[in-house]
Formats: structure tokens, C-alpha cells, sequence
């Protein structure tokens, strides 16, 4: 009798499933800088207009304003939760909700033509697969616009040297402070993404001043607009918390895959939808689409 075979196993995931994300962290929380900043950055980096983005771990769609000039987009998270908040929040055609695992994406190869991931990475604990899974649904001369937390920035450079901090933040090796918490290193996250054939073309270092007494003396407008300055002038050497990157994938330019889903389970195309549910024709897998949220974390017979 011959043994079974072993399923491979998918990287475990930080998601923020009932929590109160927007609320607990951003809105009232004293980081208005902080999220001037990155938009800025993200503008800079984002092509002006284009067919289909997806926001990989785009939650409660915090960013999706920036996004006016795509002809759809995809929110995906793996928080459910979230992006029925993010439904409530948004009010736009061509909106997708998508809940997936970026390890197991839903989406047939060259699927969009850019990717965006903002605050993902540092939740990420399999940083080639992950990038490996979005070489794959990006298409040929696609964009993927990224941010990571950098752990060679200032403030952990004069802790180290201090004798404040272990961890050496000079060395490559992401460092997981906490579980599923990671700072990157750029050379790092440069090696990752040639590894993945996706090309760095453009670094942007952001969030100078996330100091609490410069928040607190000048307004985050002013501190943003700073912050906007100084972007474009030190990509060669980041030394800031956050980073944001523009790489692409090399080959010219292809029309996107149609249809959008593909089966995350034997990724098989033959997806036909069944009042609120999308049954697989070819493993007869069956995926959750009520409330207009497509569920792709769990098929509704994996209990069989």
C-alpha cells in the first residue's frame, strides 16, 4: 500500500480577523505623518494609470483612493472582517474583495499589471515565496510597488552602538523581533526580488521624523511635506524605518488574464458561480462568495 501523499505545508500568516485595525492603530493614534508620508511615496511610485491593481494585504483599504485611475481593483486580505469594513468605507466601481492567502493567491498567471503591498512584508515569514507568488500574477512589464520595514535604520543603528540592541543591524539575516514580526534588511529584500526575476528600479526611504517629539512639535502636514523632499534624494542609502521600492517584471507588455479567480486548490479556470458560492469544475472545490467578499482562505468541503 503505498503512503499517502503529504500536502505542503503553507507558511503561517499574521492577519488582523475581528480586529479593530483602523480604529486601534491608525485613526486617532497620532499617525497622520505617517500615512501623508507613504502616500506620497506611493504616488511617486505608483505608473499613473493602468488596467487592474491588486492591494496585496490592503485590509480596510486605507489606500484605495490612490487607486482612481485603474480600471479595477482587488483589495485582498486574509481578514475577512476587514474588508467588509472596507466595503462599508469605499464607494467606487470596480472594486473586488478578495479574502486569500498570498501564498496560495487565487489568480491566474499575469493577472494584473501592478501589485501593490504596503505594511505586508514585515508579517510575512517566507519572504522568496511570497515574492515568487507575485512574480507569478504580475504580468510582463507589470509594476509591483512594495514597503518594508528596514532594520538598518538610524534610531537601530545608535541603539546597537549604544549597547541598547542585540540585534546587528547591519547583518542581512531578518530579524523577527517578535512572532511573525520582521525588519529587513534592503540588501535583503534587493537579493529576494532579483531572486524572484522582478528588477529594483526605484528606492524611496520614508518616515524620517517618526520621532514622538517632532510629531508632537510640528504638524504632520509640515512633517510629511519634509519627509516628500527627502524621499527621491536618498534611495542609494535608506536609513529610515520604512521603505518603500518600485521593481518590474521583465518581458513586454501582454493583455491580463481573463477570467480574474482561478481554483487555489488545483488551479484549475473552470470557476462557476452557484447562488453565493463558486464551484471548481475540475476538483469540485467550493468557495464562499456572500456578501459580495470572495473567500478563498478555506473551501466550504474541506471538512469532507
Amino acid at each position: 500500500m503505498s503512503e499517502p501523499t503529504q500536502k505542503p505545508t503553507t507558511p503561517p500568516l499574521c492577519d488582523y480577523e475581528g480586529s479593530s485595525y483602523r480604529t486601534d492603530f491608525w485613526e486617532g493614534r497620532g499617525r497622520e505623518y505617517e500615512d501623508l508620508a507613504e502616500r506620497i511615496a506611493l504616488r511617486r511610485l505608483l505608473p499613473p494609470q493602468g488596467e487592474r491593481l491588486v492591494d496585496i494585504g490592503g485590509g480596510f483599504g486605507r489606500l484605495v483612493d490612490l487607486y482612481s485611475s485603474y480600471a479595477e481593483v482587488v483589495l485582498m486580505d486574509p481578514s475577512r472582517s476587514l474588508l467588509a469594513e472596507a466595503q462599508q468605507r469605499i464607494q467606487r466601481p470596480g472594486m473586488t474583495y478578495v479574502a486569500a492567502n498570498i501564498y496560495s493567491m487565487p489568480f491566474p498567471v499575469a493577472a494584473f499589471d501592478t501589485v501593490v503591498m504596503v505594511r505586508v512584508l514585515h508579517h510575512l515569514g517566507d519572504v522568496p515565496q511570497a515574492f515568487q507568488a507575485i512574480q507569478q500574477v504580475l504580468r510582463p512589464d507589470g509594476s509591483f510597488v512594495l514597503e518594508y520595514a528596514n532594520k538598518r535604520h538610524l534610531k537601530a543603528i545608535a541603539r546597537y552602538f549604544l549597547g541598547r540592541q542585540t540585534e546587528n543591524p547591519f547583518s542581512t539575516k531578518p530579524w523577527e523581533f517578535q512572532p511573525l514580526h520582521f525588519d529587513f534588511h534592503p540588501a535583503y529584500v534587493t537579493q529576494q526580488l532579483r531572486q524572484a526575476k522582478l528588477t529594483l528600479q526605484r528606492t524611496l526611504p520614508v518616515s524620517y521624523f517618526r520621532a514622538p517629539f517632532l510629531k508632537r512639535l510640528i504638524a504632520p502636514g509640515r512633517l510629511a511635506a519634509m519627509d516628500g523632499w527627502l524621499q527621491p534624494l536618498t534611495g542609494w542609502l535608506p536609513l529610515t524605518p520604512s521603505v518603500f521600492t518600485l521593481s518590474t517584471k521583465s518581458g513586454g507588455a501582454t493583455s491580463l488574464s481573463d477570467p480574474l479567480f482561478r481554483c487555489p486548490r488545483c488551479h484549475g479556470a473552470k470557476l462557476v458561480p452557484e447562488s453565493d458560492i463558486l464551484v471548481c469544475l475540475d476538483c469540485s472545490a467550493r468557495w464562499d462568495k456572500s456578501g459580495d467578499i470572495y473567500d478563498f482562505r478555506q473551501p466550504l468541503d474541506s471538512a469532507r
